[in-house]
């Protein structure tokens, strides 16, 4: 069981890490089409940059942000300080690892539980950006799927973590 659960986080993650990198490629182009068009426009020869690069931005970006969190959790690669690890018991550190997977998993449902409420607010109040007009929840709900994916990989890791604090092994023990 722990074998499908493992393969279905790391499918699970590096969708989302995939689906994050293609926002920020969409992102990429995106402002090199408006910079192209904006040093284009001067000349007389184009349209002009596109109207709301930045809205477009700033919504892109947030989606690529909660898209590569659950890579993150997966490999254990968040910003960390491992200062005292080496002069701690091993059993010490694998309790940390279960304690810190706990926390993020608490972290990762108020997230996702936050980003829900305020897309339900967004909603409701009909908010858009500045210039494009586009609605802002629809940044919310593409957020909220990295969130919810990251829920589900912070979950695993505890499972994970749980395994390898009581001895059994696992697949990923060089994450821990």
């Amino acid at each position: 069981m722990y074998g499908v659960l493992s393969r279905l986080a790391e499918v699970i993650a590096r969708t989302m890490a995939i689906i994050g990198g293609v926002v920020l490629l969409a992102i990429i182009v995106l402002t090199c089409v408006s910079i192209i068009g904006r040093a284009l426009y001067s000349s007389g020869i184009c349209c002009g940059p596109i109207r709301g690069i930045y809205d477009y931005t700033e919504l892109g970006m947030a989606v690529a942000l909660f898209a590569f969190l659950p890579w993150c959790q997966l490999r254990n690669t968040h910003a960390s300080v491992d200062l005292f690890k080496p002069a701690f018991p091993d059993a010490m550190n694998r309790g940390l690892t279960l304690l810190v997977d706990i926390g993020m998993l608490a972290l990762a449902a108020l997230l996702a539980q936050r980003l829900y409420l305020g897309m339900l607010d967004k909603i409701a109040y009909g908010d858009t950006t500045f210039i494009a007009q586009v609605p802002i929840w629809w940044g919310y709900a593409a957020s909220l799927v990295g969130a919810v994916g990251f829920v589900l990989i912070a979950a695993f890791c505890v499972l994970r973590s749980c395994r390898i604090f009581i001895g059994i092994p696992t697949d990923s023990e060089d994450y821990a």
